[in-house]
C-alpha cells in the first residue's frame, strides 16, 4: 500500500472571487500562469470542459528541455464563484483537489487549495516548493490583471 497525504495552501488575492474562478477555468488565463516556475502551458495544451464529469487537462512544457507533463483530471464539482473540485485519476488512488474562493468583503479573496489522497512523491518538500511557485505565478498574474498589466 502506498502512503498518501493531504496538502493545504492558502493565498489572499486583491481580486473578486468571480475573476479568480474565471482565471482557474479559462484556457486563455490558465496559459498565463499554470505550472511551476520553469514551465509553460500553451493554450492548445489545455482542455476545460467545465461541467461535473468534464475533462480538465493541462500539458506543461519544460523551458529547460522541452519535455512535457500532462495532468488529466475530471471535474467533480463546479460552483461559480466559490468552489471548484477536480480528481486526477492518474495520480495513485485519485488525488482530489478542492479550490475554494472566499470573498473577504474588502476587495480581497482568500483562495484555499486543499488536496487529498496526495501521492507520496507530491508530499516532498521539493514538490511542495514547486507547487508554491505555481501559486506565486498565479498571484503575479492576478496582480497584473488588477492593476491593468495583465
Amino acid at each position: 500500500m502506498t502512503t498518501t497525504g493531504e496538502l493545504t495552501y492558502r493565498r489572499i488575492h486583491r481580486a473578486s472571487p468571480e475573476l479568480l474562478f474565471d482565471c482557474m477555468t479559462t484556457p486563455e488565463h490558465l496559459a498565463r500562469f499554470w505550472g511551476p516556475a520553469g514551465t509553460t502551458t500553451p493554450p492548445d495544451g489545455i482542455v476545460v470542459d467545465l461541467r461535473p464529469g468534464g475533462a480538465f487537462e493541462t500539458t506543461m512544457v519544460s523551458e529547460a528541455d522541452g519535455s512535457t507533463y500532462t495532468m488529466r483530471a475530471v471535474y467533480a464539482e463546479i460552483r461559480r464563484p466559490d468552489r471548484l473540485v477536480w480528481v486526477e485519476a492518474d495520480a495513485e488512488g485519485g488525488m482530489r483537489t478542492t479550490v475554494t474562493f472566499t470573498d473577504l468583503r474588502d476587495g480581497r479573496t482568500e483562495v484555499v487549495t486543499h488536496q487529498t489522497n496526495v501521492p507520496a512523491a507530491y508530499l516532498s518538500a521539493e514538490a511542495r516548493a514547486g507547487f508554491a511557485t505555481s501559486l506565486d505565478r498565479f498571484e503575479a498574474y492576478v496582480a497584473g490583471l488588477s492593476d491593468g498589466r495583465g
